[in-house]
């Protein structure tokens, strides 16, 4: 009589405090959310994140040399029905590709895609101030990589902050 008892108590409150564990999905990367920039000579690049609702999160960048953008990209950070969350890139002049999350902390992202041309990874990390952001891979059998060092900007079209 005492097993059923227990279980009536302990079995309920075990599920309560699992529906109160934080989901975490793309939440966990809301410190990638805001306006980044970087500038080497006449190109600078900037991305923009908005922050995470409904499972996603949106970014976008754009490469600008003088007064001409030289290439663009919109993506998705999508969380699904597990909690996986997946990069899916759309960038210009390429097709699209999507690379699954293999590591997510609170100031660091991997995503990788082992079938990709190039990229075949693409990593994020915070430290203050900046995001650091990097893609990597191989080509034609060569480790090649770029880095990406921003800085916190304004973001534009706010007041007080913008590119015009």
């Amino acid at each position: 009589m005492r097993t059923p008892l227990v279980a009536a108590i302990v079995l309920p409150l075990a599920l309560a405090l699992d529906s109160r564990a934080p989901h975490r999905g793309v939440e966990q990367l809301r410190w990638m959310e805001g306006c980044w920039e970087f500038t080497v000579g006449e190109r600078t690049v900037e991305e923009q994140w908005m922050a995470p609702r409904g499972g996603t999160m949106l970014g976008m960048s754009r490469t600008v040399r003088g007064r001409r953008t030289v290439a663009w990209e919109t993506v998705l950070l999508r969380e699904d029905s597990a909690g996986a969350i997946s990069y899916h890139a759309f960038p210009s002049g390429q097709a699209a590709a999507v690379f699954p999350a293999t590591e997510v902390s609170d100031s660091h992202a991997v995503f990788a895609n082992p079938q990709h041309d190039f990229p075949q990874r693409i990593i994020y990390r915070r430290r203050a101030g900046t995001l650091a952001a990097r893609v990597e891979g191989e080509i034609g059998g060569t480790p090649r990589g770029s880095d990406f060092p921003y800085r916190k900007a304004p973001c534009p079209g706010t007041a007080g902050g913008g590119h015009h």
